[in-house]
Order: structure tokens, then sequence, then C-alpha cells
């Protein structure tokens, strides 16, 4: 019984996508756990008295403000002097006022420095790296502008320069350039009541957890980032009876989202397998397209 175009298109590509997905590629890889080296971030909810010297610390670092050769300042909502109300693609680090009923809180968002961050798991040329300290940092000079680690991004963190002529992404790289010199990000430095602190990540992690066992009555029993998303370097405490994702922290459960991703890439183009099959049932209805209009002019031929 012969096949027409359409059934074998539809076997082949069925034929593709069953070794695709088939059973044996349930997972990519196990997920990552922190570096021997790691470094981070702890920040305290509680503590913070949202003075901002923080944003202005990062801006001076980073080279962001006009009188450092940078972009200008954000003049929001008519001020007169740097007023950013977000991460930009002139802002790393921002101070931001989260409420819950009658209550309010400071909240700090920068990068968190993923344990498996989405946006180096999307990037194909390699701008966004997990580099040294497992600090996630990004390279223009490897940058094609096509924005994957904005959608990727689970906490929304990368910006894109939209009013640059020359636009690059913008994100915190926790200082890597003072990390280099010895130093910790400016953002720490700063902070007067030391409600951000800078150091290495289990001690750090420790650090959270002797603080919520020591006064439980002060914090909710839980240091963000220590799972979410399968972990991240930046982590957070917040007062008692005072949600995370009420100060902007999403749930986004406990598994990376590379991991997802990469299974399924890795199921796609195991082997090849399914492009292949791809190109091979276009090249078997090209074929028969060819065969059906060479039969077609010479019965035109032969009866003319």
């Amino acid at each position: 019984m012969s096949m027409d175009r359409r059934t074998a298109l539809k076997r082949l590509l069925a034929g593709a996508t069953v070794a695709a997905t088939g059973p044996t590629v349930t997972s990519a890889r196990e997920p990552a756990p922190p570096r021997e080296d790691a470094v981070g971030m702890l920040y305290d909810a509680t503590t913070c008295i949202g003075c901002k010297a923080c944003v202005t610390a990062c801006k001076n670092a980073n080279g962001d403000r006009a009188e450092w050769g940078g972009v200008p300042g954000e003049q929001n909502l008519g001020a007169l002097y740097d007023a950013p109300i977000d991460l930009s693609g002139r802002t790393r680090n921002i101070i931001k006022l989260a409420k819950e009923s009658d209550r309010t809180s400071f909240v700090k968002r920068q990068c968190m420095h993923c344990l498996e961050p989405a946006c180096a798991s999307v990037c194909m040329m390699g701008a966004m790296q997990k580099r040294r300290w497992g600090v996630v940092t990004y390279d223009v000079s490897h940058c094609i502008g096509c924005r994957y680690c904005q959608v990727a991004c689970q906490f929304n963190i990368p910006k894109f320069e939209w009013d640059s002529p020359t636009p690059t992404i913008v994100k915190c790289e926790m200082c890597y350039h003072r990390l280099v010199e010895g130093g910790i990000p400016a953002c720490c430095e700063a902070c007067p009541a030391e409600a951000v602190v800078f150091g290495r990540y289990e001690e750090l992690l420790n650090e959270a957890k002797n603080r919520i066992e020591s006064k439980p009555d002060r914090y909710e029993p839980h240091v963000y980032g220590e799972t979410e998303g399968g972990g991240t370097q930046v982590l957070y405490l917040t007062a008692k009876g005072f949600d995370f994702e009420k100060l902007g922290l999403p749930d986004i459960g406990d598994e990376p989202v590379p991991e997802l991703a990469e299974t399924i890439q890795h199921g796609v183009y195991r082997g090849f397998i399914a492009p292949a099959a791809l190109y091979a049932a276009l090249g078997f209805v090209f074929m028969r397209h060819r065969r059906n209009t060479t039969e077609s002019a010479e019965g035109e031929g032969a009866t003319s």
C-alpha cells in the first residue's frame, strides 16, 4: 500500500518526538551544589532603614552616575536628583518599600546570583557566565542583544539599555571588579545599619539560621534563597508575619529553572535525532513533489 507524503511526514515527526522525549531523558543532570569558594550577601529586612546609601554606592562603584562618565541619573516623580524607582538600564541595585496589611518593610533587590542561573543557561554566546566565587557576570563583548536572559530570569533582574545607541544588559555583578582586588561589594561596604552583609555563602546561611533560632519572634522561620530556584547566593530574612512574596520575592519552588530547559534541549538534540528526522521528512516531501512534477510534465508531453 502506497503512503502519501502527508502520512510519511507525520510518522517521521512522530518518530523524532518519541526519540527526543523518550523515558531515558528524564533529567539532564543533578542540581549543582554551591561552589566551595562561593560568596554571597545576606539581607536582613528587619534591620534596613531605607537610607538607600547602597544604591548610591553601587552607582559610584560601577560608574553609572553622570559625573563618573556613566549614564544620566533617573529623575523620576519630578525629582531633580537621581531617584530610581526600580531596577533598570541605569540601576543595578534598589531599595523598595513593601506593604502587607498595615505593615511596611524595606526590601533590597539586585541579581540573586543563582546557584544555577537561568540567564547563563540560555545565553547562547556565553555573555552571562557563573565565574569565580559563583558570581554571575556579564561580558558585553559576547552579547548579541537577544535578551533571552531577561526572559529566562525568574526574578526579573537583567535590564536592557533601551535608550542607548550601544545598548548592553545591566545587572548586579556583586562588584566583581572589587572582589578581584580584595574588596567587597560597594552596597555592603556602605550600609550604615549592616542590613546587607557580605561573606562566604555557607557562613552567611549559618548566620541567617542562627538569627532565626536566637530570635524566633522577630523573623519568619525561613531563609529565602536557601532552596528557591535551586538556591541563590543572595539570602533574605524578613520580619515575623511578613510574607516574602509581599517583599516582591516570587514563590518559584525549589527546582532550578535551567534543569527543565536543559532537559528539553538535551532530549530534542540528543544525537541530533529530531533535526535529522525533520530534514529527512522535508527531503522526502521535496523528492516526492519533484517526482510528481516530472511525471506530470512527461504525461502532458505524451498527450500533446
